[in-house]
């Protein structure tokens, strides 16, 4: 995966209303720690470029080569925090980490193909798991990892061990966990009437209390 390169400034001063400030001026305070780094470090970055980094295709697993003062490092985008209402980016950490060393990840899964047998016996798919922890080092993180569901069947299933990690990417996940299973249309129908009917019965059940 390529490297992204974010310029940060030091010297921020720490604070609400020294925030505050950064963010009218268009940028975020962020804070640089780990593999290397003896006490977290203060900094900013300019909110446009970071928006840009997170809407890559790696997005939080994006490899970024953080420039400051002249000093560059090897770091991910970590613990983001966001306004509860706008959703937008209040405070970001950057954690440095080394290229030879294997770290953990979180990607997502991507169902490609079409399950044309599952369908043509009015199935749904019925995808449980949706994102993987993945362990490799960070230049071989993987954007997503795909899971062909064209071989899926009414009642079948595909499980991690299906999913094509590439060389270098290993996962701790139990393999036979099911990943996406090709599920009856018939059975999800009978679950909707059943609570509705349970729903139904507890009405009626209050309705004879109340004329008791």
């Amino acid at each position: 995966m390529a490297e992204i390169t974010l310029v940060a400034e030091a010297g921020r001063t720490t604070g609400t209303s020294s925030s505050r400030r950064l963010r009218t001026a268009g940028r975020i305070p962020a804070v640089i720690y780990g593999e290397g780094v003896a006490e977290p470090l203060p900094v900013s970055v300019v909110a446009r470029e970071v928006r840009h980094v997170l809407t890559s295709a790696a997005g939080l697993n994006a490899v970024l080569s953080v420039e400051v003062d002249g000093q560059r490092y090897l770091a991910l985008a970590r613990e983001l925090q966001r306004h509860p209402v706008r959703g937008t980016l209040l405070h970001l950490d950057l954690q440095v980490v080394d290229p030879d060393k294997t770290i953990a990840s979180e990607i997502p899964i991507t169902l490609v193909g079409e399950a044309v047998e599952l369908h043509r016996a009015d199935g749904i798919v019925d995808q449980q798991v949706f994102n993987l922890t993945v362990h490799s080092r960070p230049a071989h993180i993987p954007s997503h990892v795909e899971l062909d569901i064209s071989s899926l069947t009414l009642g079948g299933s595909l499980r991690v061990s299906d999913l094509p990690l590439p060389d270098g990417v290993t996962t701790d996940i139990d393999p036979e966990v099911i990943v996406v299973a090709g599920g009856s249309q018939r059975s999800s129908r009978a679950v909707g009437e059943g609570e509705a009917g349970e729903g139904a019965g507890a009405e009626g059940a209050g309705a004879e209390g109340g004329e008791g």
